[in-house]
Order: C-alpha cells, then sequence, then structure tokens
C-alpha cells in the first residue's frame, strides 16, 4: 500500500478521505488514455494492470499472426499532435508486436507508468456507502480506495477457458490464444489441433501450418474471412495523412464505426449484375473491412447481403482446391456482417497445403479431449498440442469476473443475470461513482476503440470536473435510463441482419430465447452525439448527490423512442 501512495502525484493527508480521487482498473487503450486526461485535469489518479506492462488485449495476445484489422494510421490515438506525427508505423495492418511497442511508447512519452501499479489484479470492489468510495481489493489482500473506480477492462480481456472436458488431462501443451506465451513457443514438427476459426483462429491458422508437421483445425461455424492486403505503408500515403491528421480524425469521429472507408452511394439491388460483381471485386481488391461497405444496404436487407455472400462463397471455392473443404469452410448460418468478419493473410489457402485437415464439429462433435488428443464421435486424433482459439467472454466477462458490490451490496453479476444494465454503457443504477470504458452497451466492438475510448474518456472526465466544481460526491443511473437505454439498443438492432444470427454470437448474451444485443450499432457518430446531448441536458438520466445528501441533476431518462427502421438503415451508408 505504501507503493500505492507513493505513486500518487499528491497523496491525501486527511486519514478519513480515499487514497486517490480515481482508481482505473486496466493499462490498455482505455486506462491508458483515462490516466493521462484525468491527471491532467488534476485529479489524483492511480491505475492497476495484471500485467507485467500496459498494452491490455495487446499484451496478452501474442499468438502467431495476431494482427489489427484496421489501419495503423487510424488505429492510434488522436489527442497529441506531436505523438501522431513522431511515430512511425512500419505496416498498413500493424501486427501485435508493433501495437505494443506503440502502447508502451506513448506510456512512456506522457510518464505514465509511474502511476500504474503492474501486476496488480482486482479481486472485488465494494462500494463504501458512508464514505462515498470504493474500496478495491488487489491480489496481495491490500485494499485501494478512491471516490469513482473506472472499469477499463475493455471488451476482449476475459478469455473462454475451460469449454472442454479432459482438458486437464492431456499430456501435452495447450496454449490460448488470448494468452499465448510470451517465450513463443516452437511448434516445429508437432502435430497440432486449433480449435476455433473466428478472428485470432483464422489469424493464427496459416503460421501454424507452416510450423506443424500436421494441422488440424476444428471449425464450429465456418466464419466470412475477407484478405487483408498487409504490406509496408506508403511513405507517400503517410505524408499526406499527417499532413492532414486533423481533418482525417474529424471524419473518424463523425463515422459510423470511428474509422474512415470509403462509403457506399446505392444499395446492392439498385445496380444490375455487371456493375455490382464490378464494384464487389474493387472492394475484394482493397481487401478486408471495405467489403462490407461496398453497398449501404448489406446489413439491413436479406436480399442485398445474399449477392455479397455468393460472391464470397465463389471466391473461396477458387482459394480451394479441394471442393469437399471448400463446402465446409463456406459459413451458411448467417448473412455476412452478422456476426464478425475477419479479415485474413492466407486462411483458405492454407488448406491447399497436405498438411492441413478440417473438422467439422457441427456434423463431428468434440466429445472430449483425452492424454493423446482430441476425440470427436468419428474417433480420436493424437496431437502434441492444442491451441485453443476459442476467444472471450466478450464486453461482459470482465466485469462480472470481478466480485464488485454496489449498494446495498448488490453484486454486478446478479445485476447482470439477465443480460448487462447500464446507461450509455457507462454509468449505472445502484453502484454509484462506477464507470464503465468500452464495455457492453456501446459501439464496442463496432467502434474503433482509439476513438471510443478518447470519447468515452473525455466524457467521464468533463462528468468527474462538473462533480468536482460543484461539490457533488456521487453519481449513478436512474433504474429508468437503464431500462430505456437497453431497450434503445434492442429497438436499433431488431432492424439489422445482425439480430437475425440463428446461432451463439458475441453480439448477443444470452440464449435465443432471452438474448440481449450488446452493442450500440446505432453508429459511432450518433453514440458520441447521444452523449454530449445528455450531458448538455444537465446530464439527464443520472441522479447527482452533493455533499450532505442532497440529490442534484435528477431528470426524467431521456427518450430514444423516434428511431425507426429509415432512420436506422441510414447510419450504415
Amino acid at each position: 500500500m505504501e507503493k500505492l501512495m507513493q505513486a500518487a502525484d499528491k497523496p491525501s493527508t486527511d486519514p478519513v478521505s480515499p487514497d486517490f480521487d480515481v482508481v482505473i482498473v486496466g493499462a490498455g487503450i482505455g486506462g491508458l488514455y483515462s490516466l493521462y486526461k484525468l491527471r491532467s485535469l488534476g485529479f489524483r489518479v492511480h491505475c492497476v494492470e495484471a500485467a507485467e506492462s500496459v498494452g491490455g488485449t495487446w499484451y496478452w495476445n501474442r499468438y502467431p499472426g495476431a494482427r489489427c484489422d484496421i489501419e495503423s494510421l487510424q488505429y492510434s490515438y488522436s489527442f497529441d499532435e506531436k505523438l501522431q506525427q513522431e511515430w512511425e508505423w512500419s505496416e498498413r495492418f500493424a501486427a501485435q508486436p508493433e501495437i505494443l511497442r506503440y502502447l508502451d511508447h506513448v506510456a512512456d512519452r506522457f510518464d505514465l507508468k509511474r502511476n500504474i501499479s503492474f501486476n496488480t489484479w482486482v479481486a472485488g470492489a465494494d462500494f463504501d456507502e458512508a464514505g462515498h468510495f470504493w474500496s478495491v481489493k488487489i491480489n496481495n489482500g491490500s485494499t485501494i480506495s478512491a471516490r469513482f473506480c473506472i472499469m477499463a477492462t475493455g471488451a476482449l480481456s476475459a478469455p473462454r477457458k475451460g469449454m472442454f472436458e479432459g482438458e486437464d488431462r492431456f499430456k501435452g501443451e495447450i496454449y490460448h490464444t488470448a494468452l499465448w506465451p510470451h517465450t513463443n513457443p516452437d511448434l516445429t514438427g508437432k502435430r497440432v489441433g486449433i480449435i476455433g476459426t473466428s478472428a485470432s483462429g483464422t489469424q493464427a491458422v496459416p503460421h501454424l501450418a507452416r510450423q506443424a508437421s500436421h494441422l488440424t483445425v476444428y471449425q464450429r461455424t465456418a466464419n466470412f474471412s475477407i484478405p487483408s492486403r498487409i504490406g509496408p505503408v506508403d511513405p507517400a500515403e503517410v505524408a499526406e495523412q499527417k499532413a492532414n491528421y486533423s481533418a482525417i480524425r474529424a471524419e473518424q469521429r463523425r463515422s459510423t464505426t470511428g474509422a474512415v472507408f470509403e462509403l457506399p452511394h446505392c444499395g446492392a439491388l439498385e445496380v444490375d449484375e455487371k456493375e455490382r460483381e464490378a464494384i464487389y471485386e474493387r472492394r475484394w481488391t482493397i481487401g478486408g473491412l471495405s467489403f462490407l461497405r461496398s453497398f449501404n444496404d448489406l446489413f439491413t436487407n436479406d436480399e442485398a447481403n445474399a449477392t455479397a455472400v455468393a460472391f464470397v462463397h465463389n471466391k473461396l471455392r477458387e482459394k480451394v482446391k479441394d471442393q469437399e473443404t471448400a463446402e465446409k469452410l463456406l459459413p451458411r448460418s448467417h448473412a455476412i456482417g452478422a456476426r464478425r468478419i475477419c479479415t485474413d493473410y492466407g486462411y483458405y489457402e492454407a488448406f491447399n497445403r497436405d498438411n492441413v485437415s478440417l473438422v467439422d464439429i457441427l456434423a463431428d462433435p468434440i466429445v472430449q479431449i483425452t492424454e493423446k488428443g482430441i476425440r470427436t464421435e468419428s474417433g480420436e486424433i493424437e496431437l502434441d498440442v492444442i491451441v485453443m482459439a476459442t476467444g472471450f467472454n466478450t464486453m461482459v466477462g470482465a466485469l462480472t469476473q470481478i466480485d464488485i458490490r454496489g449498494r446495498g451490496g448488490e453484486l454486478l453479476r446478479d445485476k447482470w443475470q439477465d443480460g448487462p444494465k447500464s446507461y450509455l454503457g457507462m454509468v449505472m443504477a445502484g453502484f454509484p461513482n462506477l464507470l464503465t470504458q468500452a464495455g457492453p452497451l456501446t459501439p464496442g466492438t463496432l467502434g474503433m476503440f482509439y476513438m471510443l475510448n478518447e470519447q468515452q474518456g473525455n466524457w467521464i472526465a468533463d462528468l468527474l470536473v462538473h462533480m468536482r466544481d460543484n461539490d457533488i460526491i456521487e453519481v449513478e443511473a436512474t433504474s429508468e435510463a437503464e431500462v430505456e437505454w437497453v431497450q434503445h439498443i434492442q429497438d436499433i438492432a431488431k432492424h439489422t441482419l445482425h439480430y437475425k444470427t440463428p446461432e451463439s454470437s458475441y453480439f448477443f448474451y444470452g440464449t435465443d430465447g432471452n438474448r440481449v444485443f450488446l452493442v450500440f450499432i446505432g453508429g459511432f457518430n450518433v453514440y458520441s452525439d447521444i452523449c454530449k446531448k445528455v450531458a448538455g441536458e444537465d446530464y439527464k438520466g443520472l441522479i447527482m448527490r452533493a455533499a450532505g445528501g442532497v440529490n442534484q441533476g435528477q431528470a426524467p431518462s431521456p427518450l430514444f423512442r423516434e428511431s425507426d427502421g429509415s432512420k436506422v438503415a441510414t447510419v450504415f451508408e
């Protein structure tokens, strides 16, 4: 505890006051920005991080092939012009090591590490109603207290583990893509099995195939993956973007995802087949997520989406020589873009190698992991290494795995039993002074994380300044605001093909009979405008309590119901 107190810029000498004004959990993209922002505003702030250094997901995700699917010049912080100008990216789509070096550079450049305790994870957090602060329990048994607690745990930080019976019996090596050893194990000549073919699986397969004596890929759900045109950055393009960074960042903030793509001008059914195919071909050549912007109705019109599906299916049949394997790889259960689309660097081509085979575990389910390998209903395959590319308990798991207790000892895990509940994805009823970043009920995984975390970090900072200036000691959402915000997200999602995904998808919490859509899909720009409007209307939907227990600023929850199908569709244009 003494070490933590020494880390504060202005440790308090008042024995009844908390140790800090703000404690931040997580030193990834969001935690670093909030630490920088709040410290610059004079708050006594400290950050705790489970890893040995900064980076969040990019610290842990070191699996072979880990890479970003947003162009490097956009996938970065925008808050400091000198930082933008001085950092040089080497590739169009940065690989994990370069992204981690960038985040480490940011932490060093702004001297953020002096306010971070590494190798420190949170076991629980309790709200002290009498003192109006949070007591955060850390792994060494000590407690940090702060007026505010910001959970900057992000959307992709709770790996899904222990999914298969018998994992503990396997005599070989087991690795999870989200917890890849920093020693980078040598898999040369080994029999490798990888379970999962979403984002991390599609990136890892080509690299594992080049190392393994044989690679067995276990696929549950065939996913759409678009080739990404990796390579060195174009110096002329870098110079142009750096000369116009302010305009590019403004365009990012007004975009639907926080990233700039060439936008479509019409629907897929508004042009003839020849022109439609030409547009798809050009976008396919560009590669990556740009393909989903081929037309403005791909997320909202089944018939339009089917034209994109047919185009991609034909491309995949051309890539994979064995047509039986190709047919297994074709996604058929969902519209393109309805689940998270992947970007790959030779994923489908890997199945043309003699040492790669595919197991469809929907048709041939995994029964158990044995001492020697993986047993499906049809038999056992012996392996030396098993790679779990099973993803994350997305957005929700990072918060529910911590014992967080609010007013009256209410456990957050219980509050969220039927799905997450919060207002704007940042403030909750019954959990005063607890704020969340880039988690559920925000643009989340559909919003570029740097832009989203800067936007939310600024909104939270403005709220805390408002409270400090007005002697307000508590803030929480009204229950009505929570209910309306969650319902608003569901209402928007129902107008899109995301909502029609029949099988499990990390956009949802719960089962088909009781699913909650987790992501605000109305557009990053629309979300930003709503947050700005809430703040401009005296933080409508929030309850604030001044010293002495007097409520201030309580207002009816905002009405979001004005959105209809036609308005929702325009955010994808």
